[in-house]
């Protein structure tokens, strides 16, 4: 029994924790950042697959 109740306890930790996640996530405060910035694809920069660079990168990873 004691660890079922501890169980189901750890479990109602994790949901209510995943609530907050979600629910700080949609009622964001204007002037605070996140944590995680938002990702950016940008054309022709070295990483994204549009660029010749990146083109060449792949390119010679799969001769390799």
């Amino acid at each position: 029994m004691n660890l079922l109740m501890r169980s189901a306890g750890l479990l109602v930790v994790g949901l209510v924790l995943m609530g907050a996640l979600e629910l700080g996530e949609t009622l964001s405060i204007p002037g605070v950042h996140s944590m995680i910035a938002p990702a950016e694809a940008v054309v022709g920069r070295p990483l994204t697959p549009v660029s010749v660079a990146g083109v060449a990168r792949r390119t010679a990873r799969r001769n390799n």
